[in-house]
């Protein structure tokens, strides 16, 4: 009988087919990877296939199409078969000019602002480090704390998201943090904090105060003219809010002696030369960026007005390309939301502060309106 009918008998009679020899037993993960990391989930990004994508603050706006012509034969011209030029001097060069660096200042590019934090922990972790933060903020400061072995603390808001300035300077004397940061606006709330209380964090923190502006084309608000006032001070941006997020274009100044720092521990090839390419085709139209960002920042005031019209749904105020709101039920409108094909964020398990509340990235008015509708037929479906 051949070994085919051999198997097709046993299955019919039911009996098990052979067992896999066991694997030979071995180290794993567990003893060697620090437990900190084991601890850790991996950041999660939701399947946007086929959905109105209204979860990571995206610009939904594409290049003109003469812009995209001109930008896709810019790119041909790039050797991939080389690698960058480290120093990236003409992209460092478009970035002060572009974004109002100071005269004399230089900038530290990264991948995305995720590789500068990273930096920033690396360099200023040692035994007893502390890191320090508004808190609920954005989530990579604590992450990038963890990996660097250094010990996260998060001052918490007050209830309506304002900053407890007596909190923070109370937490910088009694844990001495090596590094604050400052979303400005923040993330996910996307409030400004007042100038004063940013002042005497500043003057008060022993090491390097960090203020993110991550979503500064929405808030116009800036520190970056301040910077030779203080020099514990750093700015941290990315282009990616302005409408460049798959670029991966981070930048920080700060004055030399820190940014002399961060050179030490930047890879010499951190930014790909098509990267580098494109953002300096962008920011020689910046222009264009700054237009959709002002349509933004006026479709923003539009989207609160409809939201706040709508029974159960509390909005807070935004200097950023989001509205975070309020629902009686946070978790179900966002997955009927998700079932009607709009993708947002449902931040309600990141802090007790934010129970039942989402975070809407402000779109166009397709989006926007696709958003409103799937928002009401959910409302009506819960019966709020």
């Amino acid at each position: 009988m051949s070994d085919n009918n051999s198997d097709r008998n046993a299955a019919q009679s039911g009996d098990a087919p052979p067992a896999a020899p066991p694997r030979a037993a071995g180290p794993g993960p567990e003893t060697v990877i620090r437990p900190e990391v084991l601890a850790m989930r991996a950041y999660q990004v939701a399947d946007s296939s086929g959905m109105v994508k209204l979860d990571a603050m995206e610009n939904p706006y594409r290049l003109p199409t003469e812009l995209r012509q001109a930008l896709g034969e810019r790119l041909a011209e790039v050797a991939i078969n080389r690698y960058p030029v480290p120093s990236y001097a003409q992209l460092r060069c478009a970035l002060r000019a572009g974004f109002g660096v100071p005269d004399g200042y230089d900038v530290v590019v990264g991948n995305g602002s995720d590789e500068l934090i990273a930096m920033l922990t690396l360099v200023t972790a040692r035994p007893g480090a502390v890191v320090l933060s508004p808190w609920p903020s954005f989530v990579m400061y604590e992450m990038g704390a963890r990996l660097a072995g250094s010990r996260f603390v998060g001052v918490p808001l007050r209830a309506d998201f304002t900053l407890d300035a007596a909190a923070m300077l109370a937490a910088i004397r009694a844990e001495r943090p090596a590094l604050v940061f400052i979303a400005y606006p923040n993330n996910p709330t996307g409030n400004c904090y007042e100038t004063a209380a940013i002042e005497a964090i500043i003057a008060a923190a022993p090491g390097l105060v960090v203020i993110d502006e991550a979503y500064q084309p929405f808030a116009l608000d800036t520190w970056m003219d301040r910077l030779p006032e203080f020099p514990n001070l750093a700015v941290l941006r990315t282009v990616s809010k302005l409408g460049m997020a798959g670029l991966r274009i981070g930048y920080l100044s700060a004055a030399a002696p820190w940014l002399a720092e961060l050179e030490k521990v930047r890879p010499p090839y951190n930014i790909g030369a098509l990267n580098e390419a494109g953002a300096i085709f962008a920011l020689e139209h910046l222009e264009v960026f700054e237009a959709q960002a002002a349509a933004l920042r006026a479709a923003r005031g539009a989207l609160a007005r409809d939201l706040s019209a709508m029974p159960g749904i509390e909005v807070f105020p935004s200097r950023a390309n989001f509205l975070l709101i309020r629902v009686a039920d946070g978790p179900a409108t966002a997955a009927g939301l998700r079932e009607r094909g709009v993708l947002v964020r449902d931040v309600g398990k990141m802090h007790p502060l934010l129970g039942n509340c989402l975070r809407l990235t402000v779109s166009d008015e397709r989006e926007n309106a696709a958003l409103l509708a799937a928002l009401r037929d959910t409302q009506r479906a819960l019966g709020a």
